[in-house]
């Protein structure tokens, strides 16, 4: 059973997250071991699997991208285990673009930090950052959309856009924080959910 199973959802992406939320509820507490400390050895190992499969589950599906992500390998039929990451490479429409910003980088660390690098590589970075957000954006957006009305036939180039994305993705989110590190910026690498620490928390702070 995948994970859109758990909940009886279709491989959709744009789905109902507090709908999924009240799923994940009505089973957690169905399957949690608490309730079954009177039962019988095995049914507690059987309820205590169950609870671990709607946790993973939830995880998997809760936030947009890691729903993206997880869908992709479901389709290809790959491990859908969480945390098999690979440092990602960069896409041939990214490559001419890097050349110049890993160069600022060589330099930087072999110790040329000047001012004019440091501006330059700063620079570089806030706009990476707005690429970064783009792609998220795309991703849930109409390439998410386009996925969920497809027709069987168009699924297999629907499937190959959200991959790219998500490639340029990764691989813009991997040079962020190589610029970050390299200017020392210590609240500016991404968090497990995409997020950037120190920054992202003050704009969510001025939101409320």
């Amino acid at each position: 059973m995948d994970h859109f199973e758990v909940f009886g959802l279709p491989r959709r992406l744009r789905i109902d997250e507090a709908d999924l939320q009240r799923r994940f509820y009505k089973l957690a507490r169905r399957h949690h071991p608490d309730f079954q400390a009177q039962a019988a050895p095995d049914e507690q190992a059987r309820a205590l699997e169950a609870s671990a499969g709607v946790n993973a589950a939830y995880r998997a599906l809760r936030h947009p991208i890691a729903r993206i992500e997880y869908l992709v390998r479901l389709e290809e039929g790959r491990e859908t285990k969480e945390g098999a990451t690979v440092k990602p490479k960069a896409p041939p429409v990214l490559l001419e673009e890097m050349f110049e910003i890993q160069e600022a980088l060589a330099e930087a660390k072999a110790g040329g930090l000047t001012d004019e690098v440091r501006a330059t590589l700063s620079a570089q970075r806030e706009r990476l950052i707005a690429r970064y957000r783009d792609e998220e954006a795309r991703l849930q957006g109409p390439l998410a959309e386009g996925w969920d009305v497809a027709a069987p036939a168009e699924r297999p180039a629907r499937l190959a856009a959200l991959k790219e994305a998500l490639a340029t993705r990764a691989y813009l989110r991997t040079v962020v924080d190589d610029l970050g590190a390299a200017l020392g910026d210590t609240d500016g690498r991404f968090t497990a959910d995409g997020e950037i620490e120190g920054r992202d928390r003050h704009v969510a702070h001025h939101r409320h």
